[in-house]
């Protein structure tokens, strides 16, 4: 019977195999041999020699360098999709069996979401999955939504929660619940009490809106101008309940989604669905990326808590003008 012996240095390189292509995922989805060594903790010439490695073997080019930052090629693309599963799986290893044994009670879960998701959305699922999991630490990051991705992307975040207006080709989106476009007014204002309002009617008086490099400002901008109005806006206010506030002082009137009305407040609500596009919420992850046991818990929890939406149609929501890939606000 004959037996093969490989030799000491392939044994060496299956064993630093999974080294190599982790650096190398690190490097694609960092854009950067340096970040990616800061990243898993080791010296850039470190992370470089792996990469090198790696390309030695396959007799290719994984990456094009110019200067600082790198981009994969298309055989660094192929490679980066094969081999992401796999190192993510392996660096999962532990929670992913201790999820399969019914053993989900540690670890840490990293949450993205703007401040009027986390406001409105996120406290009844929250409060469900810590009472679920007590012993799985939330990290729970307020961010607007390209810091949101970014951090989706350079896997600071397991997913995030919050509003799509168009999903860029690296990231996916499912919507959870969605809401209503509504006009809010003091309750002394000549249009409170009304069923129904025109936009020709709302033109005159002055918006309270957040501000204007943000898609909800974007949004009624391209509303109006479609119809050939002009509209003036009086005050330029961050975060909805600064905006319900003024409007209850009778400072101005404001287009709000409902989400963010309690039916506690002092306001007059003008429905205007008419005009404006529906405003759905839902996950947001980077595709191919292996969920961790924790994100897959706190997802059952969203789709838990909103049972009773899910089968609500996703909301056709043409994306205003500008650059506006997610709400980039604290109001997404």
């Amino acid at each position: 019977m004959g037996v093969t012996v490989g030799s000491g240095s392939q044994i060496h390189y299956k064993q630093n195999r999974l080294k190599q292509l982790r650096a190398f995922c690190h490097a694609a989805r960092m854009g950067s041999v340096s970040a990616a060594a800061e990243k898993i903790f080791l010296s850039q010439p470190t992370v470089s020699l792996q990469i090198q490695a790696l390309e030695r073997e396959l007799g290719t080019v994984l990456f094009e360098r110019r200067g600082p930052k790198i981009k994969l090629t298309p055989e660094g693309s192929l490679l980066f999709q094969i081999a992401e599963p796999l190192v993510e799986g392996m660096d999962k290893l532990h929670e992913t069996f201790a999820t399969q044994a019914g053993r989900v009670d540690r670890g840490i879960l990293n949450l993205a979401a703007g401040e009027s998701t986390i406001l409105y959305i996120l406290p009844e699922p929250i409060r469900s999955f810590v009472k679920q999991y007590p012993g799985i630490e939330l990290k729970l990051h307020n961010v607007t939504g390209r810091d949101g991705l970014a951090m989706l992307r350079a896997d600071e975040a397991d997913l995030a929660v919050g509003s799509m207006l168009e999903v860029p080709d690296d990231i996916s989106y499912r919507p959870l619940v969605t809401y209503d476009p509504t006009l809010i007014t003091p309750l002394d204002h000549p249009l409170a009490g009304k069923e129904s309002v025109t936009l020709e009617e709302i033109a005159p008086y002055g918006l309270i809106l957040p501000p204007r490099h943000l898609s909800t400002w974007r949004m009624v901008d391209l509303v109006f101008r479609q119809h050939n109005l002009s509209y003036r806006v009086t005050m330029e206010a961050g975060g909805w309940e600064v905006i319900k506030k003024y409007v209850e002082l009778g400072l101005g009137v404001s287009i709000v989604t409902d989400v963010c009305l309690t039916g506690k407040e002092r306001l007059g609500r003008i429905p205007l669905g008419q005009y404006f596009p529906r405003r759905s919420y839902g996950i947001v992850q980077r595709r191919g990326k292996f969920l961790s046991p924790q994100a897959k818990c706190f997802i059952k929890t969203l789709e838990s808590v909103f049972a009773d939406r899910l089968g609500e149609p996703p909301p056709q929501t043409p994306p205003p003008s500008g650059d506006t890939k997610w709400e980039d606000a604290l109001l997404g």
